[in-house]
């Protein structure tokens, strides 16, 4: 087994508008912007040991999500943690923002949603944390 690997340092997202990308990823997940230049920008949560996103711009129209080859369903690349899945969903909402369907199990109360930013990349938001995190 390696120990070279700590954690994930950094996500990149590609963008077609790094300045209204940057408004977005602010607004909608409270990071800070750390680094910008023309075409890209690193994007930081407080919280330590959280991976930095790389927003960069490209005319490339791939986008981040993927379909299960046996379910049929779209999965996300990125799941952003919160402990108020329906509040932070409602607020996504209020602004607009393309969100899908709230799945919670009923008997742990654990689940998520997606939702995608202003490109068409898919995310999604989460209430499950697993060890270590």
């Amino acid at each position: 087994m390696s120990n070279f690997i700590p954690h994930i340092a950094t996500v990149e997202i590609p963008v077609s508008n790094l300045a209204q990308s940057i408004e977005f990823y602010t607004e909608i997940l409270g990071v800070t912007v750390i680094f910008r230049g023309e075409t890209q920008a690193m994007l930081s949560f407080e919280a330590k040991g959280v991976p930095t996103l790389f927003l960069v711009q490209t005319e490339n129209q791939q986008r981040l999500s993927f379909v299960n080859s046996f379910t049929g369903v779209e999965h996300t690349i990125i799941d952003f943690y919160t402990e108020n899945l329906a509040e932070f969903r409602q607020w996504l909402m209020e602004r607009k923002v393309e969100v899908g369907s709230l799945n919670v199990n009923p008997e742990n109360g654990l689940g998520g949603f997606g939702f995608k930013d202003r490109d068409g990349n898919m995310l999604s938001a989460c209430n499950v944390l697993h060890e270590h995190q």
